[in-house]
């Protein structure tokens, strides 16, 4: 059994309780560690921990990364874990469990900077990273021994090390036979954990877990699963793949492949961003459909703002609500022309407010745009008259924020939108 060191990178056989040459108690033992290639790298806590870095005097206490006292956490320290507040928790609970916490507002400038920074690392290592978020990515190894002089596993290890010595920061890998597998690994051992599932043990790893653990099993599909019969992945891996298609199609199948460790998805720099978002939680319940077009508003500037700098559109604008006992209500509608406009944005997504704006209090709302497609791709026909005016005036906003900061200019455009009540 092969065997490498988490501090020295030593490398050599199983079984040492040490490493031999530095005495770290950190090695990484595996049957096999030099056959796997695929990792899910995971920042640790990640806002959290770069608000700590921050600020140094914030390091021994519970820290919540969120929006003021009505909003959700966002994510928090492994201290506030301890206390039981966890990511999309309301933020009256997490302060209930932890009333000393230090609530801090999410700076996403500043993370995505921190988040540039760590994939540029990796990106030095392989080309095939599919990232999942700001903190998490896919990494494919495979074939880059010789030009690193070590197996992926202990390249892993040093760009483990060269993120925290760099960046302060902390990282956690799973190194597995797959993506699923690697992705449920990198979450064993944190923070600064390193773990790896071989083919091998896959499904006894899996066997006796609930089947909450597979991706896209939320609690409607726990409920489905369990109601026939299916509590445990190792009951799903038992089933007739027949019963598990009747039952949920090719979801069913997909499913039951997991359950056996199976995940043929190659990491893919290249696969598509599913979508662009972003919302607010209100400081008090709204329910006027004017004051929650207010609300509105900028984040359609927010969300066309981020698509145009990352040359995208999308065919499908998503209006988000949220009640006040914190039920999700989503309404989508596609339109002919994707759209990188907070114009546009605002006048489908306000045809969509109006319908629920009927005097029922919300406590949150959420715009976004999804089915992507490259900006450059859209015939330039398509952009043309009052479109085609937004998107030069947007452009041109952009360019002045670039210079002058975020919050120097401010666009009329909406606000003469809606009281003009102009729609699509």
């Amino acid at each position: 059994m092969k065997a490498f060191c988490r501090d020295c990178f030593w490398t050599g056989q199983a079984p040492v309780r040490r490493c031999p040459t530095c005495g770290s108690p950190r090695v990484v033992a595996h049957a096999e560690l030099d056959q796997l290639a695929i990792a899910h790298m995971d920042c640790d806590a990640f806002y959290a921990s770069v608000e700590k870095r921050d600020r140094p005097e914030l390091r021994d206490r519970p820290v919540i990364v969120g929006g003021g006292k009505r909003g959700v956490v966002t994510t928090c320290c492994y201290i506030a874990r301890i206390f039981g507040v966890r990511s999309a928790m309301p933020m009256f609970k997490a302060l209930q469990a932890c009333p000393q916490a230090v609530v801090i507002k999410p700076d996403f400038t500043k993370y995505r900077a921190e988040s540039r920074r760590i994939l540029g690392m990796a990106g030095e290592l392989t080309p095939l990273i599919q990232n999942l978020s700001l903190d998490e990515a896919w990494m494919d190894l495979s074939g880059t021994e010789r030009l690193h002089g070590a197996p992926p596993a202990v390249t892993l290890a040093k760009l483990q090390a060269r993120i925290e010595a760099e960046t302060g920061l902390t990282v956690s890998i799973g190194l597995a036979a797959n993506k699923f597998l690697a992705k449920i690994a990198s979450d064993l051992d944190k923070p600064r954990g390193f773990s790896v599932i071989g083919a091998a043990e896959a499904q006894d790893f899996l066997g006796p877990r609930k089947v909450a653990i597979l991706p896209g099993v939320g609690p409607a599909m726990v409920a489905s699963l369990e109601k026939a019969g299916y509590r445990t992945v190792g009951d799903l891996a038992r089933a007739d793949p027949k019963d598990l298609i009747e039952h949920w199609g090719a979801h069913g199948l997909r499913l039951g492949q997991l359950a056996l460790g199976r995940d043929a998805r190659p990491v893919n720099p290249n696969e598509a961003r599913k979508a662009i978002s972003a919302e607010t939680t209100f400081e008090h319940d709204l329910s006027g459909l004017a004051d929650l077009e207010d609300k509105l508003a900028p984040l359609c500037e927010k969300v066309a703002r981020h698509a145009r700098a990352d040359g995208l559109a999308g065919r499908v604008v998503t209006l988000k609500l949220r009640t006040t006992d914190f039920r999700i209500v989503t309404r989508r509608r596609t339109i002919a022309i994707p759209t990188q406009t907070a114009r546009t944005l605002f006048a489908v997504g306000r045809e969509l407010l109006a319908r629920e704006a009927t005097g029922r209090p919300w406590r949150l709302i959420g715009i976004g745009i999804a089915d992507l497609v490259e900006a450059d791709s859209v015939e330039a026909d398509f952009f043309a008259g009052d479109e085609a005016r937004a998107l030069a005036g947007e452009r041109t906003l952009d360019k002045l924020r670039a210079r002058f900061g975020a919050q120097a200019v401010t666009s009329g455009r909406i606000l003469r939108l809606k009281n003009r009540g102009e729609a699509d």
